[in-house]
């Protein structure tokens, strides 16, 4: 049963997963939204400036238009403004000098017919010097709107300077209805007596901005709708690699790594995506086949150890047999099975001696290293060698001092385990063995070599020669006795000491084992 991995929240609830099309789809469409709301927010703000400023100027070309003498003309009669089509206020108290709404007026406003002539929805009034606001609206017209004091003032300072640019306001009359307000001087250029102000209605203005914006909202949602249809075949299309490597991955078990993905589908991404997923199968790949080696490697060193024990031991066994046959009361019979026995005791004790010192290399123990005058450790070992030779002759090439930073016990060992295979491969008469030893061309390491005379090494077998318990069905086979350890512990201690360890042939006959090992760690 397969377990599920999948990861829970907080609360112990699994999150939901969905369509990542559709979350692609659900963000881009949330993307273009805000897109076009901005887009939206903007357009309505510059359209309200340009429709408003455009209205301003309109209105203020109709201001200038109007007779001057409309606006606080002293050639008229004074008196009360009693006529029914125009009124007359004053501003709060704060903006005259006295506060008090001059009930007798100096000024006559314009004649009667003069509103006539406003278009509907627009107002017209007159600020005087002593700050009273005139209303000159038709008395069934908008009224016009009041600002403070301080507002105008400071349209008074501005009309003064003659600053060209065009400015308006937006205020709400009494009835609360929104105006766009326009002013002029009224009066001489040189003696002004008062503020002009025209205003109109700003509904028609918004209406035209709502109108506006309900066409840009109708074309966006057209707009969305057509995207979408668009967006669809695009975005399957796009995720179509993608669903290949879920289908690849579906297929994908211990059994079946060698499937690759195309890593040029042209989508960056996507591409990169694959050439992890191959990545992540050849290392799955190259994990299980190591695994596979591995287990084989140990099946074949569990089958060769039990045969390698098997044997001696049922040589024992026989042996046993005939001497409780009554072999043990014929002394030349009883003395040639114990030698028997105690060879085989030596050959079981040495393979369990090998096999502990390659167990204890592989997990890898601290060397007890120290500088070691190599050349005299040699020396020190030639009447050993000389035994072990036998009526094989024996050559020690030592061509100067040489030292090395090792552990001088095992590098012992590693001489004696290639001097053994070389005696176990040559003839015992006719045989010859060379053990040299020197600095490498650039003096960082130094360089052992056992050549012999022996039959040499056959090409096939001269990569798995120091894998355990190999021993290559020739003349260099087990005739010669060894349970094909002794490579494989000296491999191992060179590559504790971070050498390296190699066989060849020489030339027509013989085998050549060259070790380096570092001068200094």
């Amino acid at each position: 049963m397969r377990k599920d991995r999948s990861k829970t929240s907080k609360d112990g609830r699994k999150p939901r997963s969905g369509s990542l099309k559709l979350e692609l789809l659900r963000r881009t469409l949330l993307v273009m939204a805000v897109l076009f709301l901005m887009v939206g927010a903007l357009q309505y703000v510059l359209m309200k400036d340009f429709i408003y400023k455009n209205k301003a100027e309109s209105l203020q070309a109709q201001l200038m238009s109007m007779p001057r003498d409309w606006f606080g003309h002293s050639g008229y009669d004074a008196g009360p403004m009693e006529d029914a089509a125009f009124r007359k206020f004053s501003v709060p108290s704060d903006f005259g000098p006295d506060g008090a709404d001059n009930a007798s007026d100096t000024y006559r406003f314009p004649p009667p017919q003069a509103p006539n002539l406003y278009q509907p929805g627009m107002s017209l009034a007159f600020v005087d010097n002593e700050g009273n606001v005139y209303d000159l609206s038709p008395a069934n017209g908008t009224s016009a709107p009041q600002l403070s004091k301080a507002q105008y003032e400071r349209i008074r300072q501005k009309l003064r300077s003659r600053n060209d640019r065009l400015s308006y306001e937006i205020a709400n009359n009494s009835e609360g209805v929104e105006q766009l307000l326009v002013f002029k001087q009224a009066g001489m250029p040189n003696n002004p007596n008062g503020i002009s102000q025209a205003g109109t209605e700003t509904s028609s203005l918004k209406q035209v901005l709502l109108t506006q914006l309900a066409i840009f909202a109708g074309l966006s949602v057209l707009a969305l709708a057509g995207g979408l249809s668009l967006y669809m075949p695009i975005l399957r299309k796009a995720l179509h690699p993608l669903s290949r490597i879920v289908d690849a991955v579906g297929r994908t078990d211990a059994g079946n790594l060698t499937d690759r993905l195309p890593e040029h589908q042209g989508q960056q991404e996507i591409d990169q995506l694959a050439v992890a997923f191959n990545g992540m199968l050849e290392r799955l790949d190259d994990s299980f086949e190591s695994e596979r080696r591995t287990t084989e490697r140990m099946r074949r060193f569990i089958a060769d150890a039990s045969h390698e024990l098997r044997t001696p031991l049922t040589s024992i066994q026989g042996f046993l047999e005939v001497l409780l046959r009554g072999a043990a009361d014929n002394p030349e019979q009883l003395k040639r099975a114990l030698g028997s026995m105690q060879t085989e005791s030596r050959r079981i004790n040495k393979l369990v001696e090998d096999l502990l010192t390659l167990a204890k290399l592989d997990q890898a123990p601290e060397l007890k290293l120290s500088s070691v005058q190599l050349d005299s450790l040699l020396q020190e070992m030639e009447p050993q060698l000389h035994i072990l030779a036998g009526s094989r002759a024996v050559k020690l090439e030592l061509a100067e001092p040489v030292s090395a930073v090792c552990q001088p016990d095992q590098l012992k060992q590693i001489v004696l385990n290639l001097f053994l295979n070389a005696v176990q491969h040559t003839d015992e008469q006719s045989g010859s063995i060379e053990v040299a030893l020197r600095y490498t061309a650039d003096r960082e390491s130094v360089q052992l070599t056992i050549a012999d005379n022996g039959p040499g090494i056959p090409p096939e077998h001269l990569p798995h020669l120091f894998e355990r318990f190999y021993r290559s069905e020739s003349s260099r086979t087990r005739k010669a006795g060894g349970a094909g350890l002794g490579l494989s512990i000296s491999k191992s201690i060179v590559d504790a000491h971070n050498g390296s360890i190699e066989a060849y042939n020489n030339g027509t006959s013989g085998a050549v084992f060259l070790v380096r090992i570092p001068c200094t760690r």
